[in-house]
């Protein structure tokens, strides 16, 4: 195929701990290839206990670099880039100065917690609880689902919401320039939109936006009405003037200034980082359900054209907006979400104590013992989200005897991680009443044969995993392809999936893979509240 007959597309993929640029050539109408890559850390900041920050120099230098690397790796010059697609992380958030283009302060990560006594004050207060009253009633009287969202309310650590209250409250710099109406707040795709269309003049005042994608889950932004929620800004005194205008993932979102890396580079598409996963495995259909296993895990379910409540601490998202044709309405789609902050996180803490050497090594281990001879493990890093929505739940091994040996505690270890998913797939089954037929994973802890044969066995359906581990890169280039033409359908990118290895489950393991599965529970119940008690908060 001659050169001339591809199309190459760069994708920027900020997650939470790597930053990469992926070149991809694509042929019109054909199967993308990897060209070009280029990978660089993200230098995670722990400034205080608790609190986990990123410094956007270190992170905009990293980004320039990724993308000139990259495209060198393709021994490809920067114009011959047709267009950059960017998905990226959510809830990680700065402030800065719209005349002077400097921040205010660090990024202030979705795994931070400096606004955790304020989430507490907040869930526990009379406010909130008349507000969730309120709403309870409205919902019996409108029986909309708006309200039944409202009535079981709670604010959570990774939404944005509190984070930035606390900015309000405690940066004088920020406090003092709002009274000038000069402060603009963004998340890490609005701030890098900012930053590429300026260039190198940061003076230079450009469009405030952010995709909706990345604005769904904040906290601060409503998915029923698609605006941002009045009464959140109300109630917690953030001034609509901050926040950026919420666009469309077919937005056009202009180009990166030439001054940055020498030419300019059409932006296609902007993308959150599930969002992204979620084009990557071609999820596209009502009912679709995909899991991505990385630092965390995120269940996300397809809902079609319907934003459904959730009772049981689900998340109800826009998964994408795109425009339509000539005279059709927005191509719009729902989402359910439910996340466990903790899985290859675990991963990552066993490494580092020595339960095994290689990740990849540890299915094997677990695979050679028969079971975990009673050991169970709490995952709860960063506490137990839905459906047990638990902030202070302690981690743990139980059930430890003489005959334990290590390869039963990375049994029970992956199991865990299991188990954790498995509760989310349960409670999205309660909350749409969908009958799925499989689930496709991702991540890199997807990688892991052990807890995807697990998975199968304790949902009962086929677990699909796809031949790109990771895809959120995959799936912003797929938009960016859609946005410009080289493809014309999602049907069109659906047949260009590929699947590395399906997991069938097996009936005969079922049945024991749920008692198991109930046991842990019973362990999960032993570590609940347990950062509550007195004698373990005054340990030192």
């Amino acid at each position: 195929m001659a050169a001339t007959d591809r199309q190459y597309i760069a994708t920027l993929d900020v997650g939470t701990t790597t930053i990469r640029c992926i070149i991809y050539a694509a042929p019109t109408n054909g199967q993308p290839v990897t060209v070009g890559t280029a990978y660089d850390h993200v230098d995670l900041i722990y400034p205080a206990p608790g609190w986990v920050e990123i410094s956007p120099e270190k992170l905009w230098t990293s980004v320039l670099q990724v993308i000139r690397q990259a495209t060198e790796d393709a021994n490809l010059k920067i114009e011959q880039l047709t267009c950059l697609a960017i998905a990226t992380q959510r809830n990680s958030f700065t402030c800065w100065n719209r005349n002077t283009g400097q921040v205010y302060h660090n990024f202030i990560t979705w795994k931070d917690l400096r606004a955790d006594q304020l989430v507490k004050d907040w869930n526990e207060s009379f406010t909130l609880r008349l507000l969730k009253f309120g709403a309870s009633v409205l919902h019996f009287v409108t029986r909309s689902k708006r309200f039944l969202a409202g009535s079981v309310i709670k604010l959570m650590n990774p939404q944005i919401t509190l984070r930035l209250a606390w900015v309000l409250q405690n940066n004088p710099a920020v406090q003092e320039d709002l009274k000038l109406g000069s402060v603009l707040y963004g998340t890490i795709d609005s701030w890098l939109l900012y930053r590429l269309r300026q260039g190198t003049d940061l003076t230079q005042q450009v469009e405030h936006i952010s995709d909706v994608t990345n604005c769904t889950s904040t906290g601060i932004y409503d998915p029923f009405g698609q605006e941002w929620a009045g009464w959140a800004l109300n109630l917690f005194s953030i001034k609509k003037e901050l926040l950026p205008k919420v666009v469309d993932n077919s937005y056009d979102f202009g180009h990166v200034h030439e001054t940055l890396l020498g030419a300019r580079i059409k932006i296609a598409a902007s993308v959150s980082d599930q969002a992204a996963s979620l084009w990557g495995n071609c999820c596209f259909e009502r009912g679709d359900v995909k899991i991505t296993m990385g630092t965390g895990s995120f269940l996300n379910v397809n809902t079609g054209t319907k934003c459904l409540a959730s009772v049981h601490g689900l998340y109800p998202l826009i998964g994408y907006k795109l425009r339509g044709g000539a005279g059709s309405p927005p191509d719009i789609i729902y989402l359910m979400e439910g996340s466990s902050n903790d899985t290859g996180s675990i991963i990552e803490w066993a490494l580092n104590v020595g339960l095994f050497d290689d990740p990849a090594a540890s299915a094997a281990m677990a695979l050679s013992v028969p079971n975990s001879d009673g050991v169970l493990f709490v995952p709860a890093f960063s506490g137990l989200g839905p459906p047990i929505r638990d902030d202070t739940a302690g981690s743990g091994f139980i059930g430890i005897k003489p005959s334990t040996r290590k390869e039963h505690m990375v049994r029970a270890l992956l199991e865990s991680l299991a188990f954790r998913v498995a509760l989310l797939y349960d409670c999205a089954l309660r909350e749409t009443g969908f009958s799925f037929t499989c689930i496709r994973v991702d991540g890199g802890v997807s990688k892991n044969d052990f807890i995807c044969q697990t998975l199968a066995d304790l949902t009962g359906i086929e677990v699909e995993r796809g031949e790109v581990a990771d895809s959120s890169a995959l799936g912003a280039m797929y938009m960016a392809g859609l946005n410009c033409g080289i493809w014309s359908t999602k049907r069109q990118l659906a047949e260009l999936r590929k699947v590395d290895k399906t997991f069938a489950p097996d009936g005969a393991q079922r049945a024991k893979r749920l008692k198991q599965m109930r046991a842990w529970e019973r362990a999960v119940d032993r570590f609940k509240k347990w950062y509550m008690l007195e004698d373990i908060k005054n340990l030192d």
